[in-house]
């Protein structure tokens, strides 16, 4: 997988190339300063992943992910937590603060390589066949699977496509995350940002940012906070924190 590292900072830079010639599934072929020469860099060469600072001097990196091809892969990486929701905005995979310990930053190329895969048509795809009361029918490698509301845990959206997360498997489906939403028991699904819903019969423990299913950490969008707070704990509570 080709990559680029765009960040202000020379020992950032530095830094992230010494993390990076030790995982040989990469191949950094470029680092930049900035998203004006990366943005050039990019007409002319293939680029499957970005490890891309926020706060530079000019565009920052929130506003040259919001550039960047779909095809494109971005993990965030900067000092400041607080960007961390506006990432997942952008459709970007992963945010990583500095400084970045390496096995937080081999589970994020992991994850690169599984969505890349995805996007690519090379991972196993199935569709859904019907949504019940409490279960819907998804066909995959021509049989159908009764997948009940129960035994979901949350479900992230990919562009045109939605991850079913159940226990410790996952089922990709054609399908956005909106459109799935829709259909799915408000009692039991609620969307907690543009990317993620969760079943809050699994919901372990959440704070102000975050929402912990198992070893899952999902991020709760600041649009949809509020909502969140009302259907899960009820008004009354939710206006006091």
């Amino acid at each position: 997988m080709n990559c680029i590292i765009v960040d202000d900072e020379p020992l950032a830079r530095e830094g992230m190339l010494l993390l990076l010639q030790d995982i040989p599934e990469l191949n950094v072929i470029g680092c930049f300063n900035g998203p004006k020469k990366a943005r050039e860099f990019m007409l002319e060469n293939t680029v499957d992943l970005i490890f891309l600072d926020i706060q530079m001097p000019g565009i920052n990196g929130l506003e040259f992910a919001e550039s960047i091809p779909e095809q494109t892969l971005i993990i965030f990486t900067t000092a400041y937590s607080q960007y961390a929701l506006k990432s997942y905005e952008v459709d970007a995979i992963d945010y990583l603060v500095k400084p970045i310990i390496k096995t937080r930053l081999e589970k994020s190329i992991k994850k690169a390589f599984a969505y890349r895969e995805l996007l690519s048509g090379k991972e196993e795809k199935s569709t859904l066949e019907s949504l019940e009361t409490d279960f819907m029918l998804i066909k995959s490698d021509r049989k159908f699977h009764k997948l009940l509301f129960r035994d979901i845990l949350y479900i992230e959206g990919l562009k045109d496509y939605v991850v079913i997360y159940v226990n410790d498997s996952k089922i990709i489906t054609a399908m956005n995350l909106k459109t799935i939403s829709q259909h799915l028991p408000e009692m039991h699904f609620i969307r907690v940002s543009k990317s993620y819903m969760v079943n809050v019969q699994h919901i372990d423990s959440f704070d102000n940012h975050t929402i912990y299913i198992k070893t899952s950490e999902i991020p709760i969008g600041e649009v949809f906070r509020k909502k969140f707070l009302e259907q899960y704990l009820g008004k009354n509570i939710s206006d006091r924190l």
